[in-house]
């Protein structure tokens, strides 16, 4: 049997899941997981399908699909199950969440490929090079930053990358750069947004006596870090914590929750409506 991930989004309406599995019937499909949710803010309709079919041919089976959808005018995409989404990682000098990517990646544990790692210093080339996956670095200045972002695209096309993923990357995109990566790049931020946005995010909750703190994966826009969240966590911390022990509970809080947004994403389990995301988990 052949595995596949259909993906559908349109206006709500009575008959949507019905039209799907008309489709999905006569293609002789075996559903293994489904989620749906309409959205009352938006008026939209969201559904995930997985299953499985004997023919091994996905643009036969999203005409079958599409047969039974169309009137529906819907965004509707069919993948097989085994596709996999290729990722560029970016990085600064922090390195703790491209080592848990690139060792999530390793042991299958990311339905991924990780093509390169682009990053403003050289501190993070070792890693790379250890996990055998190419390493550029490409400086950023003031004066530089048009050179270093037309850089970046290049390798984004060079290397056919999906999904672009800044693992504590310590740049600011422009404007431009946030469009053309518009839904295919994913920031991790070292708090709970919104929350203590700036420098030393941490040592600021820890002068405040928080007992809570937390880590936000969101998609890239031009508005800094209020791009639509995908994963969140928080930990519970005490008053006996110094700002040192905050910032490494905080690096566990952004390796998990980068992961588990880099790994929706990968799944199709994401769908952006306006600035927020529907994520079937």
């Amino acid at each position: 049997m052949n595995r596949y991930i259909l993906t559908l989004s349109c206006a709500d309406r009575p008959g949507i899941v019905h039209s799907v599995t008309s489709g999905l019937l006569g293609v002789e499909a075996n559903i293994n997981e489904s989620a749906q949710y309409g959205d009352a803010d938006s008026g939209l309709f969201f559904i995930r399908t997985a299953f499985e079919s004997p023919i091994d041919d996905v643009e036969k089976i999203r005409q079958a699909v599409l047969s039974t959808t169309a009137h529906l005018g819907a965004d509707l995409q069919v993948r097989p199950a085994g596709e996999r989404c290729r990722v560029l990682i970016m990085v600064s000098a922090f390195d703790h969440c491209l080592v848990d990517l690139l060792y999530r990646w390793r042991i299958g544990d990311l339905p991924v490929d990780i093509v390169g790692v682009v990053s403003n210093h050289e501190i993070c080339r070792p890693i790379a090079e250890q996990y055998g996956v190419p390493f550029e670095h490409v400086a950023v200045s003031a004066e530089s930053k048009p050179e270093a972002e037309a850089r970046l695209l290049a390798i984004v096309k060079e290397t056919d990358t999906d999904l672009v993923v800044l693992a504590r990357y310590m740049q600011t995109l422009s404007n431009d750069l946030c469009r053309e990566l518009s839904g295919r790049a994913i920031n991790i931020h070292h708090s709970f947004l919104p929350g203590f946005k700036g420098a030393r995010p941490y040592h600021q909750a820890h002068t405040r006596g928080v007992k809570l703190i937390g880590a936000t994966a969101h998609y890239v826009t031009a508005d800094l870090d209020e791009g639509p969240i995908i994963e969140q966590d928080v930990v519970r911390v005490r008053h006996s914590d110094s700002a040192d022990q905050l910032v490494g509970i905080g690096r566990d809080v952004e390796r998990r929750v980068l992961a588990g947004a880099v790994r929706a994403h990968a799944e199709h389990r994401v769908f952006l409506t306006g600035g927020r995301t529907v994520v079937f988990h």
